[in-house]
């Protein structure tokens, strides 16, 4: 219990949480989990990284113990397996072959649908997201259209220069009461 809330402590300020692993025994598929004991969280490691909780079944694991999983991606138990006393018949090995087959491809076969069932998932997610998208682009071209058709509009109507709206400038002279000097004279024919 303690090592479990220390984990969870870890795993939220973003520290590195070290899990055990152990493998099927087709040797390919993952389990993951804080440890192997009953009533803890186990996940499927895929080829990407990505963790699944494991689906309900019985698990043969790598070691010969047998994962139970009750409820979806929370260890029942781990089954030690019982060495059972070798029959002399010869039809009891070939039947204990057959489910130990039979047990393996069930196992993978689960975990393959649990992978494929999120990545369809996931596509549907995205075409969703890409048929809102086209929706939303369809409403800003409907509104590009309206306010092209308010710019020809205001086309039609071009503003005129009207000549008889001038307005005369007065001018102002300053000091017009003094006596003319020289300098008057001389910049009054050089503005002409």
């Amino acid at each position: 219990m303690k090592t479990s809330v220390i984990n969870q402590i870890k795993t939220l300020l973003g520290m590195e949480v070290k899990l055990e692993t152990m493998k099927l025994m087709d040797g390919i598929t993952i389990f993951e989990a804080d440890t192997f004991e009953t009533d803890k969280e186990v996940f499927i490691v895929t080829e990407d990284e990505q963790k699944i909780p494991v689906p309900i079944g019985e698990y043969e694991l790598e070691d010969g113990r047998i994962l139970v999983v009750e409820v979806e991606g929370i260890i029942l138990e781990i089954k030690e397996v019982a060495i059972e006393e070798e029959v002399v018949e010869e039809e009891a090995p070939e039947v204990e072959e057959e489910v130990e087959a039979q047990a393996t491809p069930t196992a993978k076969k689960t975990i393959e649908s649990v992978v494929k069932e999120t990545f369809f998932a996931e596509i549907e997610k995205l075409t969703q997201e890409n048929i809102e998208l086209k929706a939303q682009l369809e409403k800003l071209s409907k509104v590009d259209e309206v306010t092209n058709e308010v710019t020809e509009l205001s086309d039609i109507t071009p503003i005129s220069f009207n000549p008889e709206n001038t307005n005369e400038v007065e001018h102002f002279q300053y000091a017009s009461k003094r006596p003319r000097s020289i300098m008057d004279s001389i910049l009054e024919k050089i503005s002409k």
